[in-house]
C-alpha cells in the first residue's frame, strides 16, 4: 500500500524534508505495512512495520556477534612459495603501526572496527528499552542521534568491497583460503542491510518523543 503526502493533503504537525529533492511534507499518521513517499521525486518517507523495532534491535545484536567474530578470528590464509600466512582484520589494522604510518592505523581500526561497533551499540542503547515496551533509556534521543551521524562514517561494508577488489589482483599470484572472519564480515554486511532495510527513522523519531514525554 502506498500513501502519497504533500503539505497542502497532510494534517499531522511535522514537517519533514525528502532526503533525495528537499521537498517538505507535512507527513501524518501512515498506517502499518503502507509506505509514506514523497510528492515529488517518490523517495520513502515512511514505512512503519509491526514489530521493526524488535527486529532492528536483534539485527543490531547480532551485527556486534559478527563483528567480534570478523575481527579476531582468522580473515584470510594466503599460500605462496611453500610458505602459509594467516592473518586477521585486527593484524591487517596493525600492519602499519609504526612510525609514520600509524595515522593510517588508527583511521582503518577506526572505520572498519570501533565506528561500526559504537553505531550498533548505541542503536541498541535507545531502542532496546522500547522494543521491550519500556520507556527509553535515559539520553536516547542523544544516542541515536549520533547513531545515525555515525552510519556514513562506519565503513565495514567499503572493506569487504575493498578486499575483494585486493583479492581479485592477488588470486593469480598465490592460493587463497577465506577464514570465518570473512564469511562473518560477508553476513555482516547482509545484516546491516537488511537492518537499515528495516529502520523507519521518522517512526524511531516519533516514538522515542512520544514516549520520552509520558
Amino acid at each position: 500500500m502506498m500513501a502519497g503526502m504533500t503539505v497542502a493533503d497532510s494534517a499531522g504537525p511535522d514537517l519533514v524534508a525528502c532526503p533525495t529533492c528537499d521537498a517538505l511534507h507535512r507527513v501524518g499518521s501512515v498506517p502499518l505495512g503502507a509506505r509514506g513517499r514523497c510528492s515529488r521525486c517518490g523517495t520513502v518517507l515512511a514505512a512503519p512495520r509491526a514489530g521493526a523495532m524488535t527486529r532492528i534491535v536483534m539485527l543490531a545484536a547480532t551485527s556486534l556477534v559478527l563483528m567480534v567474530a570478523a575481527v579476531f578470528f582468522p580473515f584470510l590464509e594466503i599460500s605462496a612459495g611453500g610458505m602459509t600466512r594467516k592473518s586477521s582484520v585486527l593484524d591487517a589494522a596493525l600492519a602499519f603501526s609504526d612510525g609514520l604510518t600509524l595515522p593510517l592505523t588508527l583511521a582503518v581500526a577506526a572505520f572498519i572496527i570501533v565506528l561500526p561497533a559504537l553505531r550498533l551499540g548505541l542503536i541498541i542503547y535507545a531502542l532496546a528499552p522500547m522494543a521491550l515496551g519500556w520507556h527509553p533509556a535515559r539520553r536516547a534521543v542523544p544516542a541515536f542521534r549520533l547513531a545515525e551521524s555515525l552510519r556514513p562514517w562506519a565503513m565495514a561494508e567499503i572493506f569487504v568491497i575493498g578486499v575483494a577488489v585486493a583479492l581479485v589482483k592477488v588470486g593469480g599470484l598465490a592460493t587463497l583460503h577465506f577464514g570465518v572472519a570473512f564469511w562473518a564480515f560477508v553476513l555482516l554486511v547482509l545484516v546491516n542491510v537488511l537492518n537499515d532495510n528495516f529502520m523507519c527513522r521518522l517512526t524511531i523519531w516519533r516514538t522515542l518523543e512520544q514516549r520520552s514525554r509520558s
